[in-house]
């Protein structure tokens, strides 16, 4: 049983989560991926809600991600799932199937094609209404020696969120 909220409402809760970690998962065709995620950010643009997520290249996940029309992000608020973040945040969706590996339960999106982590307490569906390779000539060469030092850039993904719900108890 599944409670709709607001996306505000439980927005410090997965803000707080999100630097733990996250699942973001997509579907394009036949194929699902979910990666962990650490990285994005949660606001209000273009008069609608939005979370952006931030894919690199290199993924697998990107593959999928850069032809669909959406995502979603399902968030553990309880500490479960913590060996599942690992494994989905090191291992690649081109060489294992993650949701056999971690025995992650999918559940449909109700307004997206991409399902989410039924395992998880807080879920969001974003539509994609943008999308922006980075720039790195407008990166501070700080981030850029911190967290691009072999070049591998993201992509950024605004997503529209289209419904927000919570794992009723």
């Amino acid at each position: 049983m599944y409670k709709e909220i607001n996306f505000t409402e439980l927005s410090k809760e997965l803000l707080e989560q999100l630097q733990k970690g996250a699942f973001l998962t997509v579907k394009e065709g036949d194929r699902v991926n979910t990666m962990t995620i650490a990285w994005g950010a949660l606001g209000y643009m273009w008069n609608r809600p939005v979370f952006i997520s931030m894919v690199r290249y290199s993924r697998y996940t990107y593959d999928l991600i850069d032809k669909a029309l959406d995502y979603t992000v399902s968030f553990p608020l309880s500490g479960q799932l913590k060996k599942e973040l690992g494994i989905c945040g090191t291992k690649s969706g081109r060489d294992i199937d993650k949701f056999k590996e971690c025995g992650l339960s999918l559940k449909e999106g109700e307004n997206v094609n991409s399902p989410v982590i039924e395992d998880c307490d807080l879920h969001i569906e974003c539509k994609i209404v943008y999308k922006q390779p980075m720039d790195e000539s407008a990166l501070e060469q700080s981030i850029k020696d911190k967290c691009y030092s072999k070049g591998d850039y993201h992509v950024l993904y605004f997503g529209e969120i289209v419904k927000a719900y919570v794992k009723g108890k």
